[in-house]
């Protein structure tokens, strides 16, 4: 298991952030003036990203349990979990596994996998000659790509000093930790989670922007097999609203992540009676 590179800012609820492909940890300082008083938000750099290795044994698994042991070291027993794209996939992996550690979830342009093996090992097979023509190429040829996909349209738009440091934390990557990541913890290595939803028994909630038409029908796919789900679309985003609309991102999160549950059975005293 590798140790994760991590920054912690903010002071109340415990909140994991977990950044998308190509992020770093520091991916969400632009939330600080919405978040930083109303949680204790702890940010790791995922494997391959960042300060973070990403060692030949890394797997999706692997992750999970690195992730774990970096709640544990920080005394973190039960977190509320958000997560961008890879990062909302690693989040929904980690309420599976663990659902007794995370409070609440919150789900950015996530997905459950791929339901087929085949379309499996289709992906592993096409993220794998992506990661090696990153090796090949470089991290910028290949950042100039990925910012050129459809996906990320709602991104070029952005403020200039938004979409610089974006751009800067891309290319700062290594080619060979970057490529790594790909490979352990693409869609194509991602275990399947569709058949698991329906046991999921943590509060979530789904992400999307308007505009990204593709995962906004894959959160709808989800809603219907979660018990406990909540959904909200955002009006002219697209791939990553918490980059687009921050604002109403992080109110959206606030609202859900502190609106109060009821987390033991109530008795009869104060269901009240109509005797």
């Amino acid at each position: 298991m590798i140790e994760l590179a991590h920054e912690r800012w903010g002071a109340g609820s415990p909140l994991l952030l977990l950044h998308g492909f190509t992020g770093t940890r520091h991916a969400w300082d632009h939330l600080q003036p919405w978040l930083g008083s109303r949680f204790a938000v702890l940010a790791p750099d995922l494997p391959g990203h960042g300060e973070s290795p990403c060692d030949p044994d890394v797997t999706f698994e692997a992750t999970l349990v690195s992730l774990l042991r970096l709640l544990d070291s920080l005394g973190s027993e039960r977190i509320d979990v958000a997560g961008y794209s890879l990062g909302a996939r690693v989040a929904l992996g980690l309420a599976l596994r663990a659902p007794d550690r995370v409070r609440r979830l919150v789900l950015e342009s996530g997905s459950p996998g791929l339901r087929r093996r085949r379309d499996r090992l289709d992906r592993r097979r096409s993220d794998g000659e992506l990661a090696a023509s990153i090796e090949r190429d470089g991290v910028e040829a290949f950042v100039d790509r990925w910012e050129a996909l459809p996906l990320f349209e709602g991104l070029r738009s952005l403020p200039a000093p938004l979409l610089d440091s974006l751009r800067e934390r891309r290319r700062s990557h290594r080619p060979q930790a970057l490529a790594g990541s790909l490979r352990a913890l693409s869609l194509g290595a991602q275990p399947n989670y569709w058949s698991r939803l329906w046991n999921l028994r943590t509060p979530t909630l789904l992400l999307t922007g308007a505009r990204d038409s593709k995962f906004t029908a894959t959160a709808r796919a989800m809603a219907a097999e979660l018990p406990l789900v909540w959904g909200h679309v955002f009006p002219g985003a697209g791939h990553a609203p918490h980059l687009e609309v921050p604002e109403a991102y992080a109110r959206e999160l606030q609202g859900f992540l502190s609106a109060p549950w009821i987390e033991r059975p109530l008795v009869d005293s104060e269901l009240g009676s109509n005797a």
